[in-house]
């Protein structure tokens, strides 16, 4: 296995770099990844990193006592980093969608798809996306949320109870119908049917009320945030939207009541929080009871061939990409870093549990570039 191949491949290159600097930083590192080996802990992402980068990032690195964190390979304070990271997405929101697809080669866009699929949007959902601030996935979710909607009001005048799709809230076994109470506000079709707790014409079958849903895209980012309204109002079907709110916010810190939503999402955005298991905490905190958590990030690729192909492409085009297009080559450097900084799906998974989330479980996109992980609060 690689883990096995530690001592013939990371290993021998690496010790014959510390017998030569005898530097005590690189003699530590070594010494931790063999105990983390030992224990059957994975260092798959120290293994995959060249050795000449592996230098460069042990040189670049302050003595690790507890007040600094990772930014990228670098670390730095860690009242530091929202700040650092502030600025990398301030320089580049301008262009934050189309270097997305030039990065990608469009597939963040069915990525994006899969993860709205999976949420299974309901009519009335109330939804959070955080770190949303160019309003890719918020719009799509909101989108989805009115399609379903429609679907109910055509379901009600036909007399019928549920949309034609039969969406619900999902939960990890059972499809209860959760009753998402919000304003007292009713709809009535064309047929005058009324949908706001009376019955379908022709039906003595009780409808749930029709609430229309909201959709909040919080980001610590004025500048991605400001995109994502300068995107919904050029949009056709959401300028006018009512169901549509832009908040500033820190991931870590939500401005938001207790079980506030129905579902919440993070795309893109969680590896760069300073402390994410705060932040897992928060989205489980403004979550209803029943609510689900999803996040799509950055993963570890889980096919070897891929892998050298994909870090290759990653270090050497994609900061040569954001140069041209962002004129910024060093943010996209750092966010390609922060990308092998990212825990592995395994990882990532048992932390959303360690945050009291349950019936967790994640699904491996592309060969494991990225992955879309699932919770609910119950």
């Amino acid at each position: 296995s690689s883990q096995n191949g530690f001592h013939a491949g990371l290993g021998a290159n690496h010790i014959k770099m510390a017998r030569r600097t005898v530097d005590v930083r690189i003699c530590k590192r070594l010494c931790n990844l063999l105990i983390d080996q030992s224990r059957g802990q994975s260092i798959e992402n120290e293994i995959r990193v060249p050795a000449n980068v592996w230098l460069k990032r042990l040189f670049s690195t302050n003595p690790d006592d507890g007040a600094n964190i990772d930014f990228g390979f670098r670390q730095v304070p860690r009242d530091a980093k929202a700040g650092m990271v502030g600025q990398v997405f301030s320089s580049v929101a301008s262009s934050y969608d189309i270097m997305n697809d030039l990065m990608s080669g469009g597939l963040h866009r069915l990525w994006k798809d899969r993860l709205v699929e999976s949420l299974r949007p309901f009519p009335g959902q109330e939804h959070l996306d955080v770190a949303g601030g160019t309003g890719d996935v918020a719009f799509r979710v909101l989108r989805a949320i009115r399609a379903a909607e429609i679907e109910e009001r055509i379901a009600a005048a036909a007399g019928g109870r549920t949309s034609s799709s039969g969406r619900r809230p999902p939960s990890p076994s059972t499809t209860p119908d959760i009753n998402t109470t919000n304003s007292n506000a009713t709809s009535t079709s064309s047929s005058g049917s009324s949908v706001g707790g009376r019955t379908a014409a022709g039906s003595s079958i009780a409808l749930r009320p029709l609430i229309p849903g909201r959709v909040v895209v919080c980001d610590i980012n004025p500048d991605m945030l400001r995109v994502g309204q300068q995107k919904a109002a050029a949009s056709s079907d959401l300028a006018a939207e009512s169901g549509l709110s832009f908040v500033e916010g820190n991931a870590e810190g939500l401005p938001f009541p207790d079980d506030s939503f129905d579902s919440y999402t993070i795309a893109f955005g969680i590896r760069n929080v300073t402390d994410r298991r705060a932040a897992l905490r928060e989205a489980l905190r403004v979550l209803k009871p029943g609510g689900r958590f999803m996040c799509l990030e950055f993963s570890q690729v889980t096919q070897p061939g891929l892998r050298e192909l994909y870090d290759m492409y990653s270090f050497t085009v994609i900061p040569r990409i954001g140069g041209l297009v962002a004129n910024d080559s060093a943010s996209y450097q750092y966010l390609v870093e922060s990308i092998r900084k990212f825990p592995d799906q395994e990882t990532f998974a048992r932390m959303v549990e360690e945050a009291g989330f349950r019936a967790v479980t994640y699904e491996s996109l592309t060969a494991g570039v990225v992955a879309i992980h699932s919770g609910f609060k119950l």
